[in-house]
């Protein structure tokens, strides 16, 4: 009203006309700017509390859930890690080298999840049930599918895969990670099923069933592990069997959660019924894959160049590969609220624009920023207190300790600065439909800045492994500055629409 009240002002304060003549006047000049695309007033006046799709309370509704369940993920592997060690060297170092291969079908499974995600939500948002439903239907067929395609192959060559994978290493390792592989492969279709279901649930904004469902898990996982491992002692298999049955029983709850058709908080529910009866429809797949696709493969090379860099510091001797080790666990601490943000983008802006609102999904894009930064200092800031003696838990020997040390402080401090628009904006990126874009330049910064200046810091600096640390730090400024401008330049909205 006041934008209106100025425009009255400035356009009639000194010519006589009638009430009437005004306001026709004024509704002409807004049809003009609406036809425009330019909002005739502010988002915060244009946007009333009562028009918005979301909440504060919807937000954070999805977002405590998403936290909590990015912490029991992170503290899954870490029982894993713990059960293994406690078997012996060679047991644990068979489960570490196998979980090299588990860490990339993850990856592989959470990029068509994205795909799906945005797919459903974007149907939720403009009212699509039957597409909803449709498209929760084709995500599981690919879902098993892949996981199944990966099982099969694994299988068939895992007496081969493995030695051409790890090359020639010790004998009772190899042996360990053969256990662990047999029934690592076994859980990929399952994983697939639990992946997908939970993936479902939260683009309907229920993100507290895969909340509920991931405490399960680890609960079932950590208790078999004690089960299998001590009172059992079936070996590297009592550390992989929890796994497979806990994936599965998850899988399988989920599913028939999904079958019971329930909305959640005037949101339609996700109906798979007749999922049996199997029809797939290719042209809803190309739509999940679009994005899941781009996804997979920026991932993919984001953890071959991991592993490149990994080869770097290796050279540096035992003090930064044991300093470098130590921090990585670390660092996936210093980084969970923000990852859990980044999931809620993903269903909030693919809601908004499946409803057709690219400004209020840039709206959501920056509370739901503004909230990662809040998140991530509180996170951060905590851990840069708690960090000498967060390290000396390692028993590390000084030079290492001090190479850990400045790592690990280095690293919280860039990730509350650089790393949400580095990480969590590119979701709003590919909830539009933009993913493409999101795939080429977080390769290109992969390879061209942070492989590149990690050989560079090596050969012309005495920085050591904290060498490659900058250059990751690097990498995350460059993507997130093109991310940013991306977004603010507004060209993401060209790509929203599915059709």
């Amino acid at each position: 009203m006041a934008a209106a009240r100025r425009f009255m002002r400035r356009e009639f304060g000194r010519t006589r006309l009638t009430k009437t003549a005004k306001s026709l006047i004024v509704v002409n000049e807004m049809r003009h700017l609406a036809a425009s695309n330019v909002p005739p007033f502010p988002p915060s006046v244009a946007l009333s509390a009562a028009s918005r799709l979301f909440s504060d309370k919807d937000l954070l509704r999805l977002v405590v859930p998403l936290i909590i369940e990015q912490f029991l993920v992170f503290s899954l592997g870490f029982s894993d890690t713990i059960m293994a060690v406690w078997l012996g060297e060679s047991e644990a170092s068979g489960v570490s080298l196998v979980d090299g291969i588990c860490v990339l079908v993850s990856t592989l499974f959470s990029a068509m999840a994205t795909g799906g995600v945005v797919v459903c939500a974007h149907y939720f948002g403009s009212k699509k049930d039957r597409m909803v439903s449709l498209a929760a239907k084709q995500l599981i067929y690919t879902m098993f599918g892949i996981g199944l395609a990966l099982s099969a192959l694994g299988l068939l060559l895992r007496e081969r895969l493995l030695p051409r994978l790890f090359g020639d290493i010790d004998g009772e390792v190899m042996a360990a990670s053969r256990i662990y592989f047999f029934y690592t492969l076994l859980s990929f279709p399952l994983s697939g099923l639990y992946s997908a279901a939970a993936a479902l649930f939260r683009a309907q904004g229920n993100s507290r069933v895969s909340m509920y469902t991931s405490l399960l898990v680890n609960v079932l996982n950590i208790s078999g592990n004690a089960l299998c491992v001590f009172a059992l002692g079936w070996g590297v298999a009592g550390v992989a069997i929890p796994t497979l049955v806990s994936r599965g029983v998850a899988g399988i709850l989920l599913l028939a959660l999904l079958y019971r058709a329930k909305p959640y908080r005037g949101r339609p529910a996700v109906d798979i019924r007749g999922l049996f009866r199997v029809r797939v429809d290719f042209r809803v797949i190309k739509h999940i894959l679009a994005i899941g696709v781009p996804n997979g493969v920026e991932n993919s090379m984001f953890h071959l160049g991991k592993i490149l860099v990994l080869t770097l510091v290796a050279a540096f001797g035992t003090p930064a590969l044991t300093a470098n080790a130590a921090v990585g666990n670390l660092a996936l601490l210093s980084t969970l609220p923000g990852s859990a943000v980044g999931a809620a983008v993903l269903i909030v802006v693919g809601q908004c624009l499946g409803a057709g609102k690219p400004d209020e999904a840039a709206y959501y894009v920056r509370r739901l920023m503004a909230g990662t930064y809040i998140a991530m200092f509180a996170v951060n800031i905590v851990l840069l207190l708690t960090a000498h003696p967060v390290i000396a838990v390692f028993g590390l020997e000084d030079d290492t300790e001090a190479f850990a040390l400045r790592i690990y402080m280095s690293h919280c401090l860039c990730a509350m600065l650089i790393w949400p628009p580095s990480f969590a904006l590119p979701n709003a990126l590919r909830a539009a439909n933009d993913a493409k874009f999101t795939m080429t330049v977080s390769m290109l910064s992969m390879w061209l800045v942070r492989v590149g200046l990690s050989h560079v810091f090596a050969r012309y600096t005495d920085w050591s492994v904290v060498g490659t640390w900058v250059a990751m730090y690097a990498d995350w400024t460059v993507r997130g500055a093109i991310f940013a401008a991306r977004f603010l330049g507004g060209a993401w909205r060209r790509h929203y629409q599915l059709d």
